[in-house]
């Protein structure tokens, strides 16, 4: 039969539209605010920065490089470098950020400042309810408002997490074996160089006698 088959195409379509109405399983839409979908883990929505630790001064990842400052399209991040350091994760000693701000309302959530980070100190949030009456104040978001654990990420993103910690974990110990290396060279080296000899007294002149 001509069109029989564009026919069953526009019942089956029919079909799928009206179930899509009485079937809870492919309901679209939920009575937001009061129900919620949990967003996916691949899920970005704007940069945080991420500390280890309790203390989120302490255990800051970000050294305060300002690559992610420089690379940011829309330039909306704005970083000051500390005049101090303080240890990194591995215990060399980094600068920090005596201010480091994101304006939200500029952000385009690229993630160029994730990639681009090579401490793994900053990374994308889920948070989206950032809705605010205050236009510039309230969306410009400073060191304090960016700083979430680890713990946090690992809650927001489990998979990538782990394989960030375990990356920092790797690292850590190469260094720990390196640092270690060397202060053994260091003391065999010392061990095995000659004892100085003792200083000889310089030899007092001798008083010549008359008429020599």
């Amino acid at each position: 039969m001509l069109g029989e088959g564009m026919l069953k195409g526009l019942a089956e379509t029919a079909k799928n539209f009206a179930g899509s109405f009485v079937s809870k399983e492919r309901l679209t839409t939920v009575q937001y605010p009061e129900e919620r979908v949990a967003p996916i883990e691949n899920t970005r929505d704007f940069p945080i920065l991420i500390y280890d630790g309790k203390d989120p001064l302490a255990g800051l990842r970000c050294v305060a490089c300002q690559i992610c400052e420089k690379e940011c399209p829309p330039k909306c991040i704005y970083i000051t470098k500390s005049h101090d350091k303080k240890p990194d994760y591995v215990g060399k000693p980094q600068n920090y950020p005596t201010r480091f701000d994101i304006d939200i309302s500029v952000c385009m959530s690229c993630q160029i400042c994730v990639e681009v980070c090579p401490f793994e100190a900053i990374k994308m949030d889920t948070e989206f309810e950032l809705s605010t009456t205050d236009r510039f104040g309230g969306l410009l978001f400073d060191r304090e408002h960016l700083s979430k654990s680890n713990d946090y990420y690992h809650a927001i993103h489990p998979t990538e997490a782990a394989e960030v910690d375990a990356r920092l974990a790797e690292e850590k110990a190469k260094a720990e074996a390196k640092a270690k290396a060397a202060a053994l060279a260091a003391a065999a080296k010392a061990a095995a160089a000659p004892a100085a000899p003792p200083a000889t007294p310089p030899k007092e002149p001798t008083a010549k006698e008359p008429g020599a």
